[in-house]
């Protein structure tokens, strides 16, 4: 170290500290480079950018490819409108006594198929059948009672007449009697001393029996002057008489139809389902003891009502069933009901009260199959189906 850099106690200057404490700053020594790493690094670099394009070339097949397919898919499907709220459905009739009783005969197990006509239930007839035998019993007194009165109003129109004919007849007479006895009268108090008092009593006498008989035969008459009164009141009398003839008569048919009622037969062909009766049961009047299925069978889809523009009675549905994927079923549209499905339910909605938020509504379309049905499995009601109907060639409603 110089003199120059030394202050006077002979310590190194100020200049000469910092730049010892001063960091060193002088950059190392670059190594050599691997000459592999430098060749490599551009072919990464080339490799990326290919794979880049490639993934963008594949999103943009990816895009066509979709928008191709959304374009066929809405070709295909622009004249179709389906629904998986769909399900079978059918006539299902419930079957009641009108009569009580007791079960005696049974005839039919649960799922039987049975033939309009057939027997399904016998009920205890012996108290319907003393009732008929009692109606049928009123029903000959009445009748009996009835030609009675037939008999009677015959006799009137002979018997009241002639009566009224007899009592003019009497009363011509007793007038005829009465002259007479008025005149002996008269001429035996004219003779004076001429006569006796016996001949002048008993012409007295002859007078007022006359007059007396008169007057009896003036009555009778007037008793069978109202002929034709009397005769209608025969008439009524048998007229009364044939009102209960009928209504025996209708008691005997309604104690007939109640032992007919005794033997339940099946209203039409169908299955038997839901049948809750058993051989020794009470029966009750109105109580559903089983219900009969009819082969017929169809299906109820409710679509949304923005799906109802197009579709008109008439046009194809194909059919598929949940239950029986291999069956291939072709129907047609029979009707739209006239009302959606709210607006039949229990409560329906009031919507002229409070907020109002509008739900897509859903409207019952009917269905017929018209063929696929395979004869040995039948379709149950109620099970889940989904139609497809074909709007071609139906202009939307309002144009």
């Amino acid at each position: 170290m110089s003199s120059a850099e030394r202050d006077a106690d002979g310590e190194p200057s100020a200049a000469r500290q910092r730049a010892e404490r001063a960091p060193d700053r002088t950059p190392p020594a670059r190594e050599p480079k691997d000459r592999s790493q430098e060749h490599k690094k551009p072919q990464d670099e080339e490799a990326a950018r290919r794979r880049s394009r490639r993934i963008r070339w594949i999103f943009a097949a990816a895009v066509v490819v979709a928008v191709i397919a959304g374009t066929v898919y809405w070709f295909l499907t622009r004249n179709l409108e389906s629904t998986d709220d769909a399900f079978t459905d059918g006539r299902a009739i419930a079957i009641a006594p009108k009569v009580s009783g007791y079960v005696i005969e049974l005839n039919v197990n649960d799922n039987q198929f049975v033939h309009q006509g057939d027997v399904l239930v016998r009920i205890d007839p012996r108290d319907y059948q003393n009732a008929r035998d009692q109606a049928a019993g009123a029903l000959a007194a009445a009748e009996g009672q009835l030609a009675g009165a037939e008999a009677a109003l015959a006799k009137a129109r002979v018997t009241f007449p002639a009566a009224l004919a007899a009592a003019q007849g009497q009363l011509q007479i007793a007038e005829g009697q009465q002259y007479k006895a008025q005149t002996d009268y008269r001429r035996q108090h004219s003779l004076g001393a001429a006569t006796s008092q016996e001949n002048v009593d008993a012409s007295t006498a002859a007078s007022q029996e006359a007059q007396g008989q008169l007057s009896q035969a003036q009555a009778q008459v007037e008793q069978a002057t109202p002929v034709q009164e009397n005769i209608d009141e025969a008439k009524a009398q048998r007229d009364q008489l044939a009102g209960q003839v009928k209504q025996a008569a209708a008691q005997l048919a309604q104690a007939e139809l109640n032992l007919g009622y005794t033997v339940i037969r099946a209203p039409q062909d169908g299955w038997v389902t839901r049948r809750n009766v058993e051989k020794g049961d009470y029966a009750q009047p109105g109580a559903t003891i089983m219900a009969i299925v009819s082969p017929e069978v169809w299906v109820t889809a409710n679509f949304k009502e923005t799906q109802l523009d197009r579709m008109r009675p008439g046009q194809r549905v194909d059919i598929s069933i949940d239950a029986f994927p291999s069956l291939n079923l072709r129907g047609h549209v029979d009707s739209v009901q006239l009302g959606s499905g709210s607006r039949f339910s229990a409560f329906p909605a009031e919507n002229a009260t409070g907020n109002f938020v509008k739900i897509v509504q859903r409207v019952p379309v009917k269905i017929v199959i018209d063929s696929g049905l395979d004869p040995k499995a039948p379709l149950p009601l109620g099970i889940s189906v989904e139609p497809t109907v074909h709007l071609d060639d139906t202009a939307p409603a309002g144009k």
